[in-house]
């Protein structure tokens, strides 16, 4: 029983880098790009989420809605400044900028507030409820029924709607998109803000979840979801989903096992080896390259 709690654990945890690393994939489908200041927009949202419960007293879901908001207008910002010029710049150019953009916003936050950890604030009371003798906590139900919901809403927004088409035809080919009347720009535009907005919500959630929160708590999450994209295959929404999953649940094991010290460490061995094995990831697939 102790394991069905560890797996149910993981999944809370892995529905938590998946709502991340889905911000990473799809940005790096549409335009080939990592962004690595996607994990201190996590932090932002984590930030709106303890001001509006502490501070406004506003309930969770208002206070989610609003870190979605703010992360997706701060993820367009983002890619209007910084990333928009450098589309046709080489590779290392747009790289660097996204760690220069991470630092920025990380110390931006330090300025304003203090480097000094912040206790997010009770939301719900949280009981364990027993599941065919399994102890489950209500906020790992929460976490994972609003992830849950989020990912359906996505892959709904993706295939079934007319930006979710023009995202999944500029990701095929920007020029031919450019000249069947796609707005490019304001496509790519709107992956950063649906990335983002997934990035501030489970900014929240990871606070209801660990309760700590601080300016520079995005930096492990970030690589971590990252991970979680290339190993579940990076440009592929399913894939970033399944692979943020299994991270979860992976850590949560070598928690259990006694190795909770080596839990960061098991997700850089997983690169690893998904990088020597299969460097497509579990859901891609070689692609071909004319010389």
């Amino acid at each position: 029983m102790e394991w069905i709690q560890q797996l149910v654990n993981g999944i809370s945890l892995g529905s938590i880098y998946a709502l991340i690393a889905l911000g990473y994939t799809m940005v790096y489908g549409i335009i080939k790009l990592i962004n690595f200041a996607h994990g201190d927009v996590f932090m932002i949202g984590s930030f709106i989420g303890f001001y509006a419960i502490a501070k406004w007293e506003l309930g969770f879901f208002p206070a989610l809605l609003l870190a979605m908001t703010v992360c997706a207008i701060m993820g367009v910002l983002i890619e209007r400044i910084a990333y928009k010029r450098l589309r046709n710049a080489t590779r290392i150019a747009a790289l660097i900028t996204a760690i220069g953009v991470s630092l920025l916003i990380e110390y931006t936050t330090i300025f304003f507030r203090g480097a000094q950890p912040a206790a997010y604030p009770e939301v719900f009371k949280n009981k364990s409820l027993d599941i065919f003798g399994v102890q489950i906590s209500s906020t790992s139900i929460l976490i994972l029924t609003v992830a849950v919901v989020l990912m359906i809403l996505l892959q709904f927004i993706v295939h079934k709607t007319k930006i979710g088409k023009a995202m999944r035809a500029v990701s095929h080919d920007a020029d031919a998109a450019r000249l069947m009347g796609i707005n490019v720009d304001n496509t790519i535009s709107a992956t950063f803000a649906i990335g983002s907005a997934l990035a501030g919500a489970a900014g929240v959630i990871f606070g209801v979840y660990y309760t700590k929160i601080d300016p520079l708590m995005g930096v492990i999450p970030g690589v971590k979801a990252f991970i979680a994209a290339v190993l579940g295959g990076i440009g592929i929404i399913p894939g970033a989903m399944v692979g943020g999953m299994l991270l979860g649940v992976v850590e949560s094991l070598v928690s259990a096992l006694g190795f909770s010290l080596w839990r960061d460490a098991a997700a850089f061995v997983i690169l690893i080896l998904i990088l020597i094995f299969r460097p497509s990831g579990i859901f891609g697939k070689n692609a071909r390259e004319k010389v």
